[in-house]
């Protein structure tokens, strides 16, 4: 399998992390331990299960964990739109957007196995 940190849907979904980490600092300080470890959380794991799945010795572990990660990304992005309906963030169409060509390039990733 492919080196995880050489794969340019890893590297975005990296950048993708940090996006929210900074969107989410921003949150009410109750949403701590709700909606803000949640949105982490998932954008963590869309990268982690990339690098997992590169490491796994077959490609169908590694089509395992990219679905994993496919649904990272819609978990992540329902919170997304959560946050922006409760007013603690706006103008999430260019993070939607990001998101969705991360999503593009995980399932091409996926198709390519």
């Amino acid at each position: 399998m492919k080196a995880h940190h050489k794969l340019k849907v890893w590297q975005r979904s990296i950048d993708f992390v940090v996006e929210i980490y900074k969107l989410t600092e921003k949150f009410p300080k109750s949403e701590l331990y709700g909606l803000t470890n949640q949105m982490r959380r998932a954008a963590v794991s869309i990268a982690s299960n990339l690098a997992e799945g590169a490491g796994r010795r077959s490609k169908n572990e590694f089509k395992q964990f990219l679905s994993i990660s496919q649904g990272s990304i819609a978990e992540l992005e329902t919170q997304l739109i959560i946050s922006e309906k409760l007013n603690f963030s706006s103008d999430i169409d260019n993070l939607i957007s990001e998101l969705d060509e991360i999503s593009k390039m995980n399932i091409g990733l996926s198709k390519s196995l």
